[in-house]
């Protein structure tokens, strides 16, 4: 039985996805534009291209109220994908359950915890706080951890950026980590979702760093506030979105600048690394943390 104490938004309705994959991005996103003409329809379509050589797609569509299984039938049937899977996620508590798994991370001085451990942060350590229902895009996955170990080691290094732009940011934690250890740079936290957004500034409020960081929506380098020159980028996003977006990244970046770039297991990490070449950035250091690779580059 659910505790009635807990906020209904925390909980959350049962809710059904449908998932398939076919082949070519004109049939998968006709396919999505298809599923929002469904009864009931969706709260949310995903199209993605699998990351694994493959050549499929995926499309994905999220509801409230179970879907009808012989539209979605009729839907694969037309573009030739495969059935659609459904599946009911039943109502859970998801901030308990974020606090179950969100221990602390070290990543060098960074010290990333929830207010749940706010009394084992370590005295020498800069923390960075992210509270259990906004844990998505914090350092406990392994291409964040990449992103602020290669941060400590351009601080090793002596660099001292005086701009700085995190895109895609999710949660900020890049963000926040470099308005602690460069006081005197110019931030801006971007990322293409609004809600990712709102969630950033939140985090930067918590934090103490709300006048410190800009927080703007923008799909890209596509806002004035990204313009640049900055002597320092993280982008911490994935394969395709890095590989597109390495020529206006590398305009944005200042000569001699570094970008540190994750969001790669580690089989994309010489595409990444191509493209970026192309576009004039040589590489300096790679990490790898089990399947996923960081990697920073300079101009």
């Amino acid at each position: 039985m659910t505790d009635s104490t807990i906020p209904e938004d925390e909980i959350g309705p049962t809710t059904w996805t449908a998932l398939t994959t076919l082949a070519g991005r004109d049939a998968a996103e006709s396919l999505g534009a298809l599923l929002e003409g469904m009864d009931p329809a969706p709260t949310g379509i995903g199209v993605f291209e699998l990351e694994d050589g493959s050549g499929l797609w995926e499309v994905g569509g999220y509801f409230t109220d179970a879907p009808d299984g012989v539209a979605l039938d009729l839907a694969a049937a037309a573009f030739g994908a495969r059935p659609f899977t459904v599946s009911a996620i039943p109502p859970t508590d998801w901030v308990a359950q974020v606090r179950r798994e969100l221990t602390p991370v070290v990543a060098g001085r960074f010290f990333v915890h929830g207010g749940h451990d706010a009394d084992k942060v370590p005295a020498d350590s800069e923390p960075l706080l992210i509270e259990a229902a906004m844990a998505f895009g914090t350092g406990h996955h392994g291409t964040t951890q990449g992103c602020l170990l290669a941060l400590e080691d351009l601080i090793a290094a002596g660099v001292t950026p005086g701009a700085v732009a995190d895109v895609g940011a999710g949660t900020a934690v890049l963000a926040m980590a470099a308005a602690r250890v460069f006081p005197q740079a110019r931030i801006v936290a971007s990322d293409i979702d609004a809600v990712a957004v709102e969630v950033a500034a939140a985090n930067l409020t918590v934090n103490g760093l709300a006048e410190r960081v800009a927080c703007v929506e923008a799909a890209g380098f596509d806002d004035d506030a990204l313009r640049g020159p900055f002597d320092l980028i993280f982008a911490n996003i994935l394969k395709a979105p890095l590989i597109a977006m390495a020529p206006d990244l590398a305009g944005a970046l200042a000569p001699g600048g570094h970008a540190i770039l994750s969001g790669l297991l580690v089989r994309q990490a010489d595409a990444v690394v191509a493209a970026y070449a192309e576009a004039g950035l040589t590489p300096s250091d790679r990490r790898v943390l089990g399947e996923w690779a960081t990697l920073t580059l300079r101009r």
